[in-house]
């Protein structure tokens, strides 16, 4: 997994990535793990599940995103097609939030 140039404060992961290894790589490159623990681990490490809640808040958004059909199949052929389209569907998300509050 490459980490960009300007290193997170944080890994939001799910339980897929729960191994010494890779918590331990993390640690050495001063990026805090917040991963979940697996049901088999024999000591299980419980992650700040407060900021674990905010993986949920970006799943719903792509799974939001991704209900637009052009997105989910990735119709388009260049990269900056695919990214302004994808700009418009994020764009149409929050309008329809700030439009919808009462």
């Amino acid at each position: 997994m490459e980490i960009p140039i300007a290193a997170p404060k944080a890994l939001l992961a799910d339980k897929g990535y729960d191994g010494d290894h890779f918590r331990e790589s993390l640690l050495i490159r001063g990026i805090l793990p917040i991963i979940p623990p697996r049901s088999n681990r024999k000591v299980p490490e419980h992650p700040d599940y407060r900021r674990y809640r905010d993986r949920n808040r970006v799943e719903r958004m792509f799974g939001k995103l991704k209900q637009q059909r052009r997105i989910a199949t990735r119709y388009d052929k260049t990269v900056l097609s695919f990214e302004s389209f994808l700009n418009l569907a994020a764009a149409r998300l929050w309008l329809r939030s700030l439009v919808n509050r009462a």
